[in-house]
């Protein structure tokens, strides 16, 4: 019922309804974290928070908690002197947006590990030469002794939480390859003079919980109908049949560079992402990247996503955030962003 009613947008109703299930099930981990997705939707941060703490409790996280020695750190013993390791959960996007605060781990701590994703490895290696990033290693969690405290990169947010606040805004803070940014900028001068803006639809993850946040190719027609606006593909699964179609029915080309792995060379992602004026997308990993290098980022997002209220001050004053409720169809978002990107290439050409 909760679930229910925060999918539609009724968010008091829903956070009594997962207290009322909770007064009956006290240590439900699943309503425990459905309660903090809607707490956090509604801006209750603290309180949103500690309840996403319960995810670990969770059919779907509770094989992928790592077991240590060490102890959690809780945001409250002190640091100082001390050797940290963060370890990764989740998806790509959330360790990219999550990466966002490790320099406030890095102001405190003696010395910080980061075990990540191996793709992501050269890209936050650069980006944090003060951090050591390795890939992540599972086989000995028990029999190590190379850090002091840990921390899952989820509960950054929590133990940072005044820095998270709306008031709050980060600068870039990933650093690409420069010689492959130049490499970019110099395909994509080939092509014109731009503004050349990039796109992305969908995720590779497709559970039925995702479907709300992804688009098709055909919902970004406005965009796409947008005058004098050269388009780069940035999707990374299933985009030759979506990329022909919208070619056939708008005889719109949206330019994809055979040559990039755009699923597995993250760190060539993000130089080219770099490289783009603007980037349109759903809530996939792509506009994490390109908030994350500072390129100004147009995100369509479904408005009960509960990360709403933290999104748009993750990655520092380049993104913004346009909203549907869950039975809306996308038109309105993504013509009130082509009507973003319209202005945004008048004041160019003035």
């Amino acid at each position: 019922m909760g679930v229910t009613l925060k999918d539609q947008g009724k968010m008091n109703e829903a956070i009594d309804a997962f207290n009322k299930a909770l007064s009956l099930k006290p240590s439900d981990s699943v309503t425990h974290k459905n309660l903090g997705y809607t707490l956090l939707n509604c801006g209750r941060l603290q309180e949103g928070l500690d309840e996403y703490e319960w995810r670990w409790g969770t059919p779907k996280l509770l094989p992928q908690k790592r077991n240590f020695l060490q102890s959690m750190w809780d945001g409250k013993q002190s640091l100082n002197g001390k050797r940290i390791l963060l370890w990764c959960e989740q998806g790509i996007g959330d360790t990219i947006t999550w990466s966002s605060r490790l320099p406030l781990i890095v102001s405190q701590a003696k010395h910080c590990i980061l075990e990540c994703q191996p793709k992501l490895v050269p890209l936050l290696k650069r980006s944090f030469p003060n951090i050591t990033v390795k890939a992540e290693d599972r086989s000995v969690d028990l029999h190590r002794d190379d850090f002091d405290l840990h921390l899952p990169m989820g509960s950054l947010y929590k133990n940072f939480i005044q820095e998270i606040s709306i008031t709050d805004k980060s600068d870039a803070y990933l650093i690409p390859d420069p010689d492959r940014v130049d490499y970019w900028r110099n395909r994509l001068s080939s092509l014109g003079t731009g503004p050349f803006i990039g796109i992305s639809w969908k995720s590779s993850n497709l559970a039925p919980e995702r479907l709300p946040h992804y688009a098709t190719i055909s919902d970004l027609s406005p965009v796409l109908r947008t005058p004098n606006v050269t388009f780069i593909n940035l999707q990374y699964v299933s985009f030759e049949e979506d990329l022909n179609k919208i070619s056939n029915e708008l005889g719109i080309e949206v330019h994809n560079f055979d040559d990039l792995d755009h699923y597995n060379d993250i760190d060539d992602v993000a130089a080219l992402c770099l490289s783009l004026d603007l980037v349109v997308s759903t809530k996939t990993t792509v506009p994490f990247i390109s908030a994350g290098v500072g390129t100004s980022t147009k995100l369509a997002n479904w408005k009960q996503s509960p990360w709403n209220n933290v999104l748009s001050n993750l990655n520092g004053p380049k993104i913004d955030v346009f909203e549907r409720d869950t039975l809306d169809p996308w038109d309105n978002v993504f013509t009130s962003i082509a009507h973003d990107i319209l202005k945004y290439t008048n004041k160019r050409r003035s």
